[in-house]
């Protein structure tokens, strides 16, 4: 069941003032992590914690969900994941940030079972109705994976906050993790990338209504191939690409395997006019914030690509799409399974070869 925190008794904002969701947020989506450079000093200072046995992952690497063995062939897949508001429509909102904690479930190879709301609303600011909507928007998308919302926590915050607690169950044989790629590996992404910038171009009232709705049905299109990719043999590693942009969970894969990344940026699939949106300076400060966290470790000719191709590979990406190091001789079927679930962005951007933990950008 939900538990409530105490808060100030509720007085419903008026109806007659609609508010953007997109004002009460000081950064959006994926976008709000803390920067990866931050995260990594933040936990570096943590003190090693009791590991049993069972954990199958933990936060060692980085993943996108932690995976503990309760049995021979199962183990529980277990992730939370939750945001301030990328756009203004509360629907849309709900089911963008379901989709986005949903899909850690699947980057792990796993499937979900059920999931628990994370609330926090300005419910003096927000009419009631519309933060009815930011649920129900969460709610449709678990119905979609074929899941409930067993319960949850609210609370009364300045900023509007919404996720899930996301637990899935997985054969600890099909456990995907982020490391494991071995030289030789193609590297496959799901999802056209640009979703960043879509948003840095609404907030600055520039998005296309026709590129609103690809945004939409690239951050509520959940990664499910992931079900399908854990149990190939071929697949070495696997993750999303979120907050920290293409670069920076590719470079989590190349960390944990310890191999270096080699990136065909003229491959990379894009959602449509991304390059013109970065032109017309529609980039988010956690792409600068990105590069400064992890551009030490990329190799890239800075005279060769401006400042909108790094924007690109910088960009943070709000329920993007799954990463792939699998084995050459399994890419036409991990191409297959994701054109069977209507991912025609799905395609090879890169290989993984030996060397340090590092990106080559050609």
């Amino acid at each position: 069941m939900f538990n409530k925190t105490p808060s100030a008794p509720v007085t419903e904002a008026s109806p007659a003032a609609p508010v953007r969701l997109t004002q009460l947020a000081h950064g959006g989506g994926c976008g709000c992590k803390i920067a990866p450079g931050v995260l990594e000093k933040i936990l570096s200072k943590s003190a090693p914690a009791f590991l049993p046995p069972q954990l199958l992952v933990g936060i060692e690497t980085s993943d996108d969900a932690a995976v503990y063995q309760i049995s021979h062939d199962q183990a529980i897949v277990a992730t939370t994941d939750f945001f301030m508001p990328i756009v203004d429509d509360p629907h849309d909102f709900g089911r963008i940030a379901a989709t986005n904690a949903i899909s850690d479930i699947y980057a792990m190879g796993g499937t979900p079972l059920f999931a628990l709301a994370i609330v926090g609303m300005p419910v003096n600011t927000l009419p009631l109705e519309t933060i009815r909507l930011i649920l129900e928007g969460g709610e449709s998308v678990c119905a979609k994976a074929g899941i409930p919302i067993a319960g949850g926590h609210t609370i009364d915050s300045v900023e509007p906050i919404y996720g899930l607690v996301a637990i899935g169950l997985v054969h600890p044989g099909n456990v995907k993790r982020n490391a494991g790629a071995r030289p030789g590996d193609q590297l496959i992404l799901g999802k056209g990338l640009g979703v960043g910038l879509y948003s840095a171009a609404f907030k600055k009232g520039l998005l296309a209504p026709h590129d609103y709705d690809a945004m939409i049905a690239s951050t509520t299109q959940l990664n499910s191939p992931g079900q399908a990719l854990g149990c190939l043999d071929g697949v070495h590693a696997m993750t999303d690409v979120t907050g920290f942009g293409l670069l920076g969970h590719l470079l989590e894969i190349c960390k944990a395997s310890k191999t270096t990344a080699v990136l065909d940026f003229a491959a990379l699939p894009l959602l449509p006019n991304v390059l013109d949106y970065a032109a017309q300076g529609c980039i988010t400060g956690a792409s600068a914030r990105n590069w400064a966290g992890y551009g030490q470790h990329v190799d890239l000719d800075e005279k060769r690509f401006s400042e909108t191709g790094k924007a690109l590979l910088t960009d943070p990406q709000t329920s993007g799409g799954l990463l792939i190091s699998c084995a050459p001789e399994v890419v036409t079927e991990v191409l297959s399974i994701f054109l069977q679930q209507g991912f025609d962005h799905a395609v090879v951007i890169g290989e993984i070869v030996e060397g340090p933990a590092r990106v080559r950008v050609k």
